[in-house]
Formats: C-alpha cells, structure tokens, sequence
C-alpha cells in the first residue's frame, strides 16, 4: 500500500518512513486522525487551529486527535515553531508503511478493523485528490495540463511478478525525489498514487 495520505504498505523503507506495529497501527485508524497527519506532510507545521480551518473542523477535535497521534508517534512539538501560547505540531515521519496482509490476519479483530479503516480512507483521499485536480487543471498553465496522466493496465501476473513490479515502481518513483531544488520556478508539488491489485477470473 502506498505511503499513507503522504501513504501505508510500501515495498520500499527508508529512516524516514514509520513501520506501523499493531498498537499504533490503532492509534492512527481514524479518518480525522489521516487527514491531520497527511495535512502536516503535506503542508509543514501547523496549529491545531490552523489545521481545524483547512479541514473544516472544531479546534477541539483537532487538538485531541493531535495529541493522540503524539502518544503513537506521528506527530511532535516543533520546537522551532512553538514559542508562543499555540503549540506547533509537525509530522515525525515522511511516510507510514505496514503490512496490511498480516494485519488482515491478526487474531484481534481491532487490529483487523483498524487496517481497513486506514485503507478505505487512503483510497478515499485518492480519489478525492485525483478529483480536485480534474476539477481544477483548467486554472493552471498548459505546461501542466499536459503534465499529467491517469492510466490503468491490465496483465496476467503473479504474486511474485506484482511484488517485483510494485518494488520497480517504487524505485523509479523514488529515484525523482530532490532532483528540482526548493523555489525552482515553474516546479509544483506532485502527487503519485500507485494501485496494483488483482481482479477474479471471468
């Protein structure tokens, strides 16, 4: 699965990237919880007020699941922020990998509602981010609008080809990262979202 809405179960691990164990895997299945922690990813620190304007929610609730997400090591005080009354928050990790199939098998049915609550989300801010984008490319300049892409193949493969296949996507997304430096003109933030997953025989 795809680094969790940064993201969740990656082939690839890198210092930067949390592996999940059952206990905070728990603690980060909430769809709030999600989305505060891919907005800090996303965004860089921020206030629980600032984050409740972008997501439209109470400040209460999002210093609560803040807090929540500092208990199972998400998120932490960024002390180059945090000097007046409001505390910052930033993201620990860029990422979150697990694995989803041993946790689909977990003896406690917590631990197996939890993985499907992270995956139904993460697919579900997918599709959100690939619709603002079709809904919005019109806005930005024709270098763009022909800088994209949205495609879907199908091939007969087998677990062992996927995983080779997932593993080789990964490497080639990841060998693009830190080539365009900070405030090159003309660069935007681009979003990857990989899905690879078998169908049933007619």
């Amino acid at each position: 699965m795809p680094e969790t809405p940064d993201d969740a179960a990656s082939p690839t691990e890198a210092p930067d990237l949390h592996k999940v164990d059952a206990r905070s895997l728990r603690g980060l299945a909430h769809p709030l919880r999600l989305r505060l922690l891919a907005a800090l990813r996303e965004y860089g620190s921020a206030t629980a007020s600032a984050l409740a304007a972008r997501l439209d929610e109470s400040s209460g609730s999002t210093s609560y699941h803040l807090r929540q997400l500092a208990a199972y090591g998400f998120v932490e005080d960024d002390p180059e922020r945090g000097k007046g009354r409001e505390r910052w928050w930033r993201a620990v990790h860029r990422g979150t990998v697990f694995d989803s199939g041993r946790f689909l098998d977990h003896p406690d049915p917590e631990v197996r509602g939890a993985v499907g609550v992270v995956l139904h989300e993460t697919a579900d801010s997918h599709a959100r981010e690939l619709n603002t984008w079709i809904g919005t490319m019109h806005e930005w300049p024709e270098e763009w609008r022909n800088g994209w892409d949205i495609s879907n193949f199908k091939m007969l493969l087998t677990p062992e080809l996927t995983e080779e296949l997932i593993g080789k996507v990964h490497a080639l997304v990841e060998s693009y990262r830190d080539r365009v430096p900070e405030g090159t003109e003309g660069a935007a933030t681009v979003r990857s979202h990989v899905h690879l997953f078998p169908r049933p025989a007619e």
